[in-house]
């Protein structure tokens, strides 16, 4: 796995940064190709459902395990 680097973001018009590794942004990245979205808007929508007392990395980190574990389980579930 690789080390954490800053990625740039735009949220509600400003700027931001998260550090996340290569990994998550690659992952994040392609989930939000798949739904049709832009990464900043899919961004926001995490942000804006976020517990405050945990980062935007770490809600980014958690949103991609658990897509991932969706869509195992919706897999696992079809015919």
């Amino acid at each position: 796995m690789s080390r954490p680097a800053k990625r740039s973001l735009t949220l509600k018009g400003h700027r931001t940064s998260v550090s996340l590794e290569d990994e998550f942004w690659q992952a994040f990245c392609q989930i939000a190709a798949e739904r049709g979205m832009p990464i900043n808007a899919l961004a926001a929508e995490i942000d804006e459902a976020r517990d405050l007392d945990c980062g935007l990395a770490s809600e980014i980190r958690l949103f991609v395990l658990n897509s991932y574990r969706e869509q195992i389980a919706r897999q696992a579930t079809s015919p």
